[in-house]
């Protein structure tokens, strides 16, 4: 795996403090496990409310954590004043996600100044053994934070 050096020496900080302001993660219950230069985790433990008709985390589910792995991995080598969106991304769901939890790993690729390539991968954790279940490519877009964009800060 290449190894990247940060932009921004506060990255860490700067993606732990955006990570607490995404709703969509906190309505899940995903945490963030782990922030390494160009690699990011995302852990999210199983409830019932995420699941689809067969029991198995929703797909739905399974994507937002690794999309979300992949825009933190990328913004981790950012320059500070910029952010990343989502401009394309492609899952491939390997096995059916049942497990006690899952862990998204997101990784970049190739870092660039505009588009930054990155991947994923989701693991379901059981009874101490892990499976792969989903696979994602994804490319972020680096953009300017509105000036008057309002961040709140979560409790």
């Amino acid at each position: 795996m290449p190894s990247f050096e940060p932009r921004d020496p506060d990255f860490e900080t700067r993606i732990r403090d955006s990570f607490a302001q995404q709703q969509m993660m906190h309505t899940l219950g995903a945490r963030l496990a782990a922030v390494r230069p160009g690699e990011v985790e995302i852990a999210l433990p199983f409830h019932n409310a995420l699941t689809q008709q067969h029991g198995y985390l929703h797909a739905a589910a399974v994507t937002a954590i690794a999309d979300s792995a992949c825009g933190y991995a990328a913004l981790s080598l950012m320059e500070p004043g910029r952010e990343v969106l989502s401009v394309e991304f492609k899952i491939n769901l390997v096995a059916p996600a049942k497990g006690e939890h899952f862990v998204a790993v997101g990784r970049v690729l190739r870092p660039g100044r505009t588009l930054t390539v990155c991947t994923a991968e989701v693991h379901a954790e059981q009874d101490g053994a892990s499976t792969l279940i989903a696979v994602m490519q994804a490319t972020m877009i680096a953009v300017s934070r509105p000036k008057n964009q309002i961040v709140e800060k979560r409790a």
